[in-house]
């Protein structure tokens, strides 16, 4: 017989100011993922626009404000623009491993590149080795790495460019967090091709989505997940596809080139 499932507790956080939009304030609601049902809860979750953090899943909860959408891939359906081939060509020789979810120094050196390159003043810009270590390792759901690495003569390991901190759920993957060499003079697009990636490695397994996270409509900083194609967002009546407007795809242009 089967232990009885609790139904998990829901918190809601203090105000504080919205990292995207000025003059906006955010709250959450979280719960925290523990204990045997952990992957099932983070499932259920992330079906209705929750996303993880270590131990917590959360969602934006504002009462004036509902411009965060929750947008996933639909992976066996991807079809890649012109673009999107080209920059596939460009970097598919990179060598990728999926890895235990255990930071490393060569991981955090280059995360601290990928911060001071793309986001100098963001929130994680003062994260310490410890902090890497804590978004990494302290997962109770079923995550990896996915190292990007060049290819080596000899078939040692390659220099690292690129990683991604993946959740497996029952029907997707969802890219938990990613980083990359911005400032690579021969691999443009590095971000474009970890998505990529990843949508492929979803069809492969036989999944259904890529969960991409929040996108705001006219976001710059978001805008480069409206290019992944058929791509749905959650609304009041549950998940759909939609068109992002051209110049969303625009501004992803200089968001991941």
């Amino acid at each position: 017989m089967s232990a009885p499932f609790r139904f998990p507790r829901f918190f809601v956080t203090s105000p504080a100011p919205c990292p995207y939009l000025a003059g906006k304030t955010e709250r959450k609601v979280f719960t925290e993922l523990s204990g045997n049902t952990a992957n099932e809860l983070n499932d259920a979750l992330g079906r209705i626009g929750f996303r993880r953090s270590q131990s917590v899943a959360y969602r934006p909860s504002c009462a004036d404000c509902s411009a965060c959408v929750s947008v996933r891939v639909c992976a066996s359906e991807f079809t890649p623009s012109s673009s999107q081939k080209r920059n596939m060509r460009r970097n598919g020789d990179l060598v990728a491993t999926a890895c235990k979810p255990w930071a490393t120094e060569e991981q955090y050196a280059l995360l601290r590149g990928y911060l001071a390159s793309r986001h100098p003043n963001g929130g994680m810009a003062d994260m310490d080795e410890q902090d890497f270590a804590d978004m990494v390792e302290q997962t109770p759901v079923d995550s990896y790495m996915v190292e990007y690495r060049e290819p080596a003569a000899g078939g040692g390991k390659g220099r690292l460019i690129g990683c991604c901190l993946t959740d497996r759920q029952g029907d997707g993957l969802s890219m938990i967090y990613s980083f990359f060499d911005a400032a690579h003079p021969l691999r443009e697009g590095l971000g474009t091709y970890i998505i990529a990636d990843h949508v492929q490695r979803a069809a492969r397994a036989g999944l259904a989505y890529v969960y991409l996270g929040y996108w705001i409509e006219g976001s710059a900083r978001m805008a480069y997940k409206a290019r992944f194609r058929p791509i749905e967002r959650l609304g009041p009546e549950g998940w759909s596809r939609f068109e992002p407007t051209a110049s969303d795809g625009l501004a992803a242009i200089f968001e991941l080139a």
